[in-house]
């Protein structure tokens, strides 16, 4: 009966750096939920690279995947025959992870219902979404800062050829509109210019 009642829980799409940001509600230790902005978070959808995963079959079977968006680093942690949930994910697959968020010495983690491998398009695609909440309206500083940011980062990468826009989207820590809109002002300002569509050099 717990477990439908937890079931009955939205799974809230969230980048991993936003749950770090939220804080957990205890009862008697007990974890009840993730208080973030205006919400109660008991179950969570993350989408997220694969950068560790370790498996114990002995007697206490217990396995954990570490997963990374970019934004932070978060676990899902399985025990006894649920480990057979891991069994076809490696490192380096990307996956779409909907599960019940829990907190055991001080670690947030996530107890997986659902896994499933995505292409890594998704993360791009996550960022986007979980985006689209946040305040869009940057202070002129903050706007001056991301333009250095981006003129920096597409400097790094002339020797590879330019920088992906999407990949620049991925990196900074900002809303997608505020990076594309300091991107055509570079552009319109001749400090940066589009070899091809998605790739972005420094002019100087």
């Amino acid at each position: 009966m717990a477990d439908q009642e937890f079931k009955r829980h939205t799974a809230f799409k969230l980048r991993i750096g936003d749950i770090f940001q939220g804080k957990p509600i205890l009862d008697a230790d007990k974890f009840r939920f993730l208080e973030l902005n205006d919400k109660h978070i008991v179950r969570v959808n993350v989408i997220a690279n694969i950068v560790d995963k370790y498996i114990q079959d002995d007697e206490k079977k217990f396995g954990s995947i570490t997963l990374d968006d970019a934004s932070g680093q978060i676990k899902l942690k399985v025990f006894g025959e649920d480990i057979e949930k891991f069994n076809s994910f490696e490192q380096g697959d990307t996956v779409l992870a909907i599960g019940l968020l829990r907190q055991w010495n001080n670690e947030v983690y996530i107890i997986p219902e659902i896994i499933k491998k995505k292409e890594p398009e998704y993360l791009l695609i996550r960022k986007l979404e979980t985006d689209l909440d946040k305040p869009k309206l940057l202070a002129p500083e903050k706007l001056l800062e991301l333009k250095d940011k981006i003129l920096n980062k597409i400097k790094e990468e002339e020797s590879n050829g330019g920088a992906d826009v999407e990949a620049l989207i991925m990196d900074l820590q900002s809303p997608p509109e505020a990076i594309n809109q300091e991107i055509k002002r570079l552009l319109e300002d001749g400090a940066i210019y589009e070899p091809r569509p998605g790739k972005l050099r420094y002019l100087g």
